[in-house]
């Protein structure tokens, strides 16, 4: 978490000032008789309350009151301004607060309940508006190395579309007759199975080409379908993803607020503190492991948000894990190397609100940004983990699937013995 200096605020009622206590911000309880606020905000922000000026910087800033009398609101109006690529954007709130009580305001999220732009002029265009990007995205692989005779069941991953992203499929002709594509309720995955009969080189090549417009995820989802069902489920451990044991010993310490979505802010930071995204040679890695990824500190992004999910559900937060492929920056055409993958979590009274710690670790300028936002440059496939498919399969649940599952004579089926090519090429939305 990091630490910032409190300084007190005026009060509407009580207009003595206090002398700035020197603490970290989640490192002490509220005082007795005052109140504490901490506010979220740009950090090269200018942060004024009631028209007072203040001297903290940073991303996130806490205030203590004066004296206050037990069970009296006070409301103070903040704003605060900073340079938005060379635009400045004005942002102001009336927050209440009680003596004995520890408010939380967000500044940087455009659609925070109470927030009040500053009208921009009739030129100006929509600051807050979401990006999106629509591209082609091609799906190949090959089973190679097949039998006379033998029939490989191949089950691929399908994206569909959701809230974050819209997609249709462009072209199947590189499908046999007969594929077929289930929903699973349970998940919401969808998946797409082929009893592939190989040509005369023993191989089973597939091909589908899906339209996909993605959006840019800013803050929490403003729709909800899950169930209850699903929502107890991102409360469960996976098999490598437990909620208990020497993966929470990192916690130890570590203050979590009671409000959700600022305890997990505590646990994306201790992720991202712990964590650095590599790929050791001579240790496994990518399998999303939380206790991997607490004793190496190492590992892509399957494993640091395998950790986080393992903080989140361990203190009863909901959380899932989506996995797909980031799309090259470089608009236009062309491979697209292996997956990427990211979570959301619940906090209470919210929607599903996403992280992508391991972009975040190696691009440190985008911290702040990937708490709450998932660029536009992504496409999810599926979610979840232990996962059963439609039709089930001979296997033990499969770990995620982002790349094809193959059974043949009911045993999985070695993995380079299954070639994959994944392509883009971005089109006009």
């Amino acid at each position: 978490m990091i630490l910032t200096t409190m300084r007190c605020f005026k009060a509407v009622l009580a207009l003595t000032a206090l002398g700035s206590l020197l603490l970290p911000a989640q490192a002490q309880p509220v005082p007795d008789g005052r109140a504490m606020l901490t506010v979220r905000l740009p950090a090269s922000a200018v942060l004024t309350i009631d028209e007072g000026a203040t001297r903290q910087t940073g991303p996130e800033r806490t205030f203590i009151s004066p004296p206050l009398p037990a069970g009296k609101s006070y409301r103070y109006t903040l704003t605060a301004t900073w340079d938005d690529n060379g635009e400045q954007r004005n942002v102001t709130r009336k927050v209440v607060v009680r003596g004995g009580e520890h408010t939380q305001v967000d500044l940087t999220k455009a659609d925070v309940a109470k927030v009040e732009d500053a009208k921009p002029k009739e030129k100006d265009p929509p600051k807050t508006a979401a990006k999106s990007r629509t591209f082609l995205f091609t799906y190949g692989t090959t089973v190679t190395g097949l039998s006379e005779g033998k029939t490989a069941k191949i089950w691929l991953p399908v994206p569909t579309s959701s809230e974050d992203q819209e997609v249709s499929i462009e072209n199947d002709k590189g499908l046999p007759e007969g594929y077929k594509i289930s929903k699973d309720k349970k998940t919401g995955n969808s998946y797409l199975f082929v009893d592939g009969k190989p040509n005369k080189d023993g191989e089973v090549p597939l091909s589908i080409t899906y339209k996909v417009t993605r959006r840019e995820v800013k803050g929490d989802a403003k729709e909800d379908g899950t169930t209850a069902e699903q929502l107890e489920r991102f409360l469960e451990a996976d098999k490598l993803v437990p909620i208990q044991g020497k993966p929470l010993e990192l916690l130890k310490g570590k203050k979590l607020p009671k409000d959700q979505l600022a305890a997990a802010k505590v646990m994306y930071d201790v992720v991202n503190g712990h964590m650095k995204y590599d790929k050791p040679k001579d240790k496994p890695w990518g399998r999303g492991d939380s206790v991997y990824a607490c004793d190496n500190g190492v590992g892509n992004c399957t494993d640091f948000h395998s950790l986080f999910i393992t903080f989140a559900r361990a203190n009863k937060i909901p959380a899932k894990f989506e996995i797909g492929f980031s799309i090259p920056l470089n608009k236009g055409e062309g491979d697209i190397p292996g997956y990427h993958c990211w979570a959301k979590f619940k906090p209470e009274g919210k929607g599903w609100v996403p992280v992508d710690i391991s972009e975040a670790n190696k691009d440190p300028k985008m911290k702040e940004y990937y708490f709450g936002n998932l660029t536009e440059d992504r496409v999810t496939f599926s979610s979840g983990r232990d996962l059963e498919l439609i039709p089930k399969q001979e296997g033990e649940p499969v770990n995620f699937l982002i790349y094809p599952y193959v059974e043949v004579d009911g045993k999985v089926y070695p993995g380079d013995k299954v070639k994959r090519k994944f392509e883009y090429k971005d089109v006009a939305e």
